[in-house]
């Protein structure tokens, strides 16, 4: 009988490997996962830890083997000061949190650059919303602050808009800015998008620009944001479209999955293109009892002189991908960014790169 660290092989191939695999290439297989993971330990400790958790959530029971387990790295997430996670998420949602806390900083210094890419998008969604002077607003999942402190500016000292994101890094950041730029009717609040600590009928506008499709439970996020609306009031939500149609972030994603063959995200753990689906979001929006619910596309192309440039940016604002490429050897580092740079090249032109996007806006009434 053949066996694998210990195990019986017909067994382990069964349970863990594509069916018809000859036994030749699991111990290679193995082995190659086994050094990926001691060779980058924090990438290992991020991705397997949240698909550990999220395979346990989905399937209803534990997974682990004995084999399993000398590889589970995950490890308890760190402490936040935002609002108090779901109980029984099994730490993701803190996990998630970290996460985007860790990448703030760079949120805050590319923040400009991200306000400038996006103000067709930002437009878009004041329009939709229909503000007039004197309204409340609250921008969901506000990062920065872009959006907000845009609409602060259509309502007036008369209204008021709340900055408002489920991390205290990001909210500090927008409190900052907001300050900065003398708005004196803009204030900031840790909100969490699946329960948000406003009673009903609170604002005249939910503005939410490309948050919605990271959160676990995008329909209670939904009915959450119609549930605070007044009466006549609008929720605008932009996700971005189709990840083929988005390269400028879609091959770096392929190129990380090609050199590590790790998934990301991870399976069950929301990324940037959760909602790229057709009819994904109208349908979201209706289920959650918007009415009038449409969702139409905005065409949001990134234009930069180099692909230094986009390296610089693109990976840095990129959530659980930022972690994990700061935990790179140097040599994958260097593979990935090679892989990107030959598939990025298909998109060169005369004074640079203009890199396809694409973004979905849906709004909805109450």
């Amino acid at each position: 009988m053949a066996y694998v660290d210990g195990e019986d092989a017909a067994h382990l191939l069964s349970r863990n490997y594509p069916a018809g695999m000859p036994l030749q290439q699991v111990i290679p297989f193995r082995t190659q996962r086994r050094q990926q993971v001691s060779a980058i330990p924090n990438m290992g400790r991020l991705l397997r830890g949240m698909m550990v958790r999220t395979s346990r959530v989905l399937l209803g029971r534990s997974l682990q083997s004995p084999l399993e387990a000398s590889m589970d790295l995950s490890e308890p997430a760190p402490k936040s000061n935002g609002p108090v996670p779901s109980a029984d998420d099994g730490g993701l949602r803190a996990a998630l949190r970290a996460m985007w806390a860790s990448v703030a900083p760079s949120w805050c210094e590319l923040a400009e650059h991200v306000d400038t890419r996006e103000a067709v998008v930002t437009q878009a969604m004041l329009d939709s919303a229909g503000l007039r002077r004197g309204h409340r607003v609250l921008e969901l999942a506000c990062g920065p602050g872009g959006v907000g402190m845009a609409a602060a500016a259509v309502v007036g000292p008369d209204g008021e808009v709340v900055l408002s994101d489920v991390v205290p890094e990001m909210t500090a950041i927008a409190a900052d800015r907001a300050k900065s730029a003398g708005l004196t009717n803009v204030t900031t609040r840790e909100v969490d998008l699946e329960r948000i600590d406003y009673p009903d009928s609170a604002f005249d506008a939910v503005l939410c620009r490309e948050g919605l499709m990271l959160v676990l439970d995008t329909a209670s996020a939904a009915r959450e944001a119609r549930r605070i609306l007044r009466l006549g009031g609008r929720a605008v939500f932009t996700v971005w479209g189709p990840r083929d149609r988005n390269p400028w972030l879609g091959l770096l994603l392929d190129a990380v999955i090609a050199e590590t063959g790790l998934p990301v995200p991870p399976p069950g753990i929301p990324g940037p293109f959760s909602l790229e689906a057709p009819g994904a979001l109208a349908e979201l929006l209706a289920g959650a009892g918007f009415r009038g619910a449409e969702v139409r596309e905005i065409s949001t192309p990134m234009k930069v002189s180099t692909l230094d440039e986009w390296w610089s940016m693109v990976p840095s604002l990129a959530g659980p991908l930022a972690r994990v490429l700061r935990s790179l050897p140097a040599e994958t580092s260097a593979a990935i960014r090679a892989r990107a740079d030959a598939a990025l090249a298909d998109f060169s032109s005369l004074d640079g790169y203009e890199l396809p996007g694409v973004c979905l806006l849906g709004v909805g009434g109450r």
